[in-house]
């Protein structure tokens, strides 16, 4: 198999000053960059995505165009070259570029992180596109808006999907 981490979201917004901070950012983006070059270091292709709103002004937060809507400065520099997928919907798949970059890259295995877990992360995981994909969650580099939701929705996603720490997941 050919594996791919797949990054939702680390995004400004989810961050202390953003328009919506989520419970322990910093520390999940510190498991990511680890993740990252965890994955760089076995060759492993890392696929960042964006979730943007257009028209700005009709979003809460994402704003096209807006600081919040752009991807956490230490996420491209961990990920500086790897592309970037844009979004508008919980679903990485839906209207996408995401599917036929995986196909592209010759991808069967998508080891699935970032924010928000009960959101896009899960709805990604889950999507009908990602069916031919064997998925697996790394729990210690995603969150959400508080530990109840995050643990809850990591609860649910484990009746469905393989949850891996990623120290196991990205070997090397």
């Amino acid at each position: 198999m050919k594996t791919a981490l797949l990054v939702i979201d680390v995004q400004n917004d989810y961050f202390s000053g953003g328009k919506f901070p989520l419970w322990k950012p910093e520390a999940t983006l510190q498991s990511i960059e680890h993740a990252i070059a965890k994955a760089k270091s076995v060759g492993m292709p890392v696929i960042l995505v964006q979730h943007v709103v257009t028209p700005a002004a009709s979003a809460p937060f994402f704003g096209e165009g807006t600081e919040g809507a752009a991807l956490h400065p230490r996420i491209q520099a961990a990920a500086p070259d790897a592309p970037i997928v844009v979004k508008q919907s919980a679903d990485s798949f839906r209207d996408t570029t995401l599917d036929d970059t995986l196909q592209q890259l010759g991808i069967t295995e998508l080891l699935v992180c970032g924010m928000m877990t009960h959101n896009c992360v899960t709805h990604t995981a889950l999507s009908r596109a990602a069916e031919k994909y064997h998925v697996r969650i790394l729990p210690d580099c995603c969150t959400t808006v508080d530990e109840m939701i995050h643990a809850l929705s990591l609860s649910a996603l484990s009746d469905r999907l393989p949850l891996v720490p990623s120290d196991q997941a990205i070997e090397g």
